[in-house]
């Protein structure tokens, strides 16, 4: 019974320990080819110009270039908190020359600046070039709350929710954060994309591996424990045995 549980036990471990291998190369070839996306020469955003439609497995990352007006008045103020402190994105969408809307993350204000009346030289007119970075939509809201559009509080950039409170029918299902090039006045700040997976897998791989091989050593230091009173107390009970009596006669 001891043999049959400590080797389903070292089997299991040694299985997700293989697992957490597995996982580790995927983690280090995602964070190589977003690495190559981020660095690479911009492209026409997915889903404009012709491009193919937006793929969260292939596009994230992807380092992309826009050209259109933004439209200032349906813009969205979503809490943030950054290396520059507590404020918020200003998410614009922009109208793009080729036809089609894409939520642009313009970058960061803080608290005190969020009025557009406080920062009307960012405020840009007429045709624009955007670069940035496409990003994955955060549906449902951030900070332990729920985006609240009727009340316009926001918590994430949750595409889906800001188009259809922007009545934005036509909107790409992602958005794009907008590169450090500087503003007029400075706001927004954009350029404050952290780019960061958690890679642990090592580590857990390793406790996997090494709690297999101390259920492995004690199951073995066990059953050689149970072999070695086996075998004392067979020998105690050889040595308690009587030897037969003699019933001859001696001289």
């Amino acid at each position: 019974m001891v043999a049959a549980c400590g080797a389903l036990l070292t089997l299991g471990f040694v299985s997700l320990g293989v697992w957490q291998v597995e996982r580790l190369y995927w983690k280090l070839d995602l964070i190589e080819r977003v690495d190559a996306r981020i660095h690479a020469a911009p492209a026409a955003a997915p889903g404009t110009e012709g491009q193919a439609p937006f793929d969260e497995t292939r596009d994230e990352y992807r380092h992309v270039t826009l050209r259109g007006a933004f439209r200032h008045g349906q813009e969205t103020l979503v809490q943030a908190v950054t290396e520059q402190g507590p404020g918020f994105w200003v998410v614009t969408p922009l109208s793009l020359a080729s036809g089609g809307t894409v939520l642009v993350n313009r970058g960061f204000v803080p608290g005190d600046r969020r009025s557009p009346d406080s920062r009307t030289e960012g405020q840009l007119d007429g045709t624009v070039d955007v670069t940035g970075l496409v990003r994955l939509s955060e549906p449902g809201g951030g900070f332990l709350r729920n985006n609240d559009p009727a009340a316009e509080r926001w918590f994430s950039r949750d595409v889906a929710a800001i188009a259809a409170a922007r009545a934005l029918p036509d909107a790409q299902p992602y958005f794009v954060d907008a590169d450090a090039t500087p503003n007029p006045g400075g706001l927004p700040v954009g350029g404050l994309t952290v780019v960061a997976f958690r890679n642990s897998h090592l580590v857990y791989a390793l406790t996997w591996f090494g709690l297999a091989a101390i259920v492995a050593g004690a199951t073995a230091y066990v059953l050689q424990d149970d072999a070695r009173r086996r075998r004392s107390a067979t020998g105690r009970q050889t040595a308690s045995t009587p030897l037969p009596s003699s019933n001859g006669s001696h001289p």
